[in-house]
């Protein structure tokens, strides 16, 4: 291979942000790594995403104990997927609280996930060996769940699905701030791998009815106004419209995945190319909207050698 297979060669370390956004609401961003939030009532915290390890999720906690002594009851998982939540033991809370539907996807394909996303991405999971296991939650729920932390009322919902179909947004309605999981990204490349691409611009037009004041997508800096939510939501809907409307038109001209592959490339790189992770999420996106447009609702369960197979594939000359 010409190129080095996903972010294997991206050692770079990131510098972590901590912005509020909100009395209580915070933004751990890492320059387009997976970003972390924080909630702080008067009674406990909660914490959304738990990073990739043990060790990594030690920083967050870190930030949070700058600001409040007060114990992480909470742990949420907006979806599942390996670099946000195998790092859930470090935090020792109560509950571990995620959808329905991502608990079923953590039967079906939670350790091939973690496999396959430590091949791809070895820099985000630092510290590896001190992973206890898959994460399992304590709580599920189907469409929505209000969870008190004293002085403040947190939403979850599950308003639909896009980047995988157990996604869920936390929500909090007095100050209008939403942590929005890999539903919305900000700068950087929605990986689509798992993703039902037909539902997803639907599932942001509800988010956008919300009109969230302040964001914290699941990669890109945390947004202070609701401009810059607007932006995100709208380039989040483009990217992934766009994705899998030349992938109908692809499959509906008899075209192979490569010729789609290269389509995609063509077309979209001179509108994305810049944002993070875009070369690193390109083939996988572009088979998870090739085989959606070929009439598969229920996205392949990745593995360690499946990525590395496609990937060979799609570089050939």
């Amino acid at each position: 291979m010409k190129k080095t297979f996903a972010s294997q060669g991206d050692l770079e370390e990131k510098k972590i942000s901590f912005v509020e956004l909100a009395t209580g609401a915070y933004g751990y961003t890492a320059q387009g790594d997976p970003n972390s939030g924080i909630i702080i009532g008067d009674d406990s915290v909660m914490v959304i995403e738990a990073q990739a390890t043990p060790l990594m999720a030690e920083d967050v906690i870190a930030k949070v104990r700058s600001v409040t002594d007060k114990p992480i009851k909470y742990l949420v998982l907006t979806h599942y997927h390996a670099v946000r939540v195998l790092g859930a033991s470090a935090y020792h809370a109560e509950e571990v609280i995620c959808s329905h539907k991502t608990w079923e996807m953590i039967k079906e394909r939670g350790q091939q996930d973690w496999e396959s996303e430590f091949g791809r991405f070895p820099r985000l999971f630092r510290g590896h060996e001190s992973i206890s296991g898959l994460t399992w939650p304590t709580m599920t729920f189907t469409d929505r769940m209000t969870v008190d932390l004293g002085n403040k009322k947190v939403e979850l919902m599950h308003i639909g699905e896009g980047h995988t179909r157990g996604d869920i947004i936390v929500w909090l309605p007095e100050d209008k701030v939403c942590f929005a999981g890999d539903l919305v990204e900000h700068g950087a490349t929605p990986y689509c791998g798992d993703a039902q691409l037909k539902k997803w611009p639907a599932t942001l037009q509800r988010l956008m009815a919300l009109k969230p004041a302040a964001m914290v997508p699941g990669r890109g800096d945390a947004l202070t106004t609701a401009s810059q939510c607007i932006e995100a939501i709208t380039g989040t809907e483009k990217y992934t419209t766009m994705l899998y409307d030349i992938a109908k038109k692809s499959v509906q001209a008899g075209e192979n995945l490569k010729t789609c592959y290269n389509t995609m490339l063509k077309e979209m790189t001179p509108l994305f190319g810049h944002w993070v992770i875009f070369e690193h999420c390109m083939h996988f996106n572009a088979k998870r909207a090739y085989d959606e447009a070929s009439g598969m609702e229920h996205p392949e369960i990745w593995t360690d050698e499946k990525d590395i197979a496609m990937w060979k594939k799609l570089n050939a000359e």
